[in-house]
């Protein structure tokens, strides 16, 4: 099988500038004005074990 040479076109630019001014919102992300806040709550075994936001972030 040949190999695919690479194309130019194909390659990740260093940097991309993105036009602020002709984005439109998403129309399939739910929007209400206000921000939504969600909460678990964990069972006390394992609260136990992790105690801190950090603390579940590491392991």
């Amino acid at each position: 099988m040949p190999e695919k040479s690479q194309n130019s076109n194909d390659e990740l630019q260093a940097e991309y500038r993105f036009d602020y001014q002709k984005a439109k919102p998403n129309r399939f992300a739910a929007y209400s004005g206000t921000q939504q806040l969600t909460v678990v709550v964990l069972d006390e075994d394992v609260a136990q074990i992790f105690t801190t936001p950090e603390s579940v972030n590491k392991n």
